[in-house]
């Protein structure tokens, strides 16, 4: 089975869930993306997250939170993504750029309303919801 390496931030506001609407899928995902080969997970997040929000994030303020391995949504042929996902308070507020049409912090009841849900954002919610952090 193919699987594709991703990293993605995690962050919270109120206790709901910054997510990225993508013009490409659309659908909400959280903010990052597919590991280069040359890359680690930080450094492709970081990446990413100047691209898609244009925010610079600092390593030293991302923090492991968790590991989803879920279907990769928008895929064929069963494609997993596994994804390492970062912790991070943003300092400054996230403006939407490249594919990403809007951004907008969901809790997950909220999002399950949404037309299109994605696998691996599910699983975000539930880990934080089993963690006490979102609603």
């Amino acid at each position: 089975m193919k699987r594709i390496h991703c990293a993605g931030l995690i962050t919270l506001r109120d206790r709901k869930l910054l997510l990225a609407f993508s013009k490409n899928k659309q659908a909400y995902y959280l903010p990052g993306g597919k590991v280069d080969a040359h890359e680690t997970a930080v450094e492709a997040l970081i990446r990413e997250v100047k691209e898609e929000l244009d925010i610079i994030l600092h390593e030293n303020d991302l923090q492991f939170y968790c590991h989803i391995t879920a279907p990769a949504f928008g895929e064929a042929n069963g494609l997993i993504m596994e994804q390492d996902c970062f912790m991070c308070e943003l300092k400054e507020a996230p403006k939407p750029t490249a594919e990403i049409l809007k951004v907008e912090y969901f809790d997950e009841v909220t999002y399950e309303q949404q037309e299109h849900l994605v696998p691996g954002v599910i699983m975000a919610f539930e880990q934080l919801r089993k963690d006490g952090l979102a609603d």
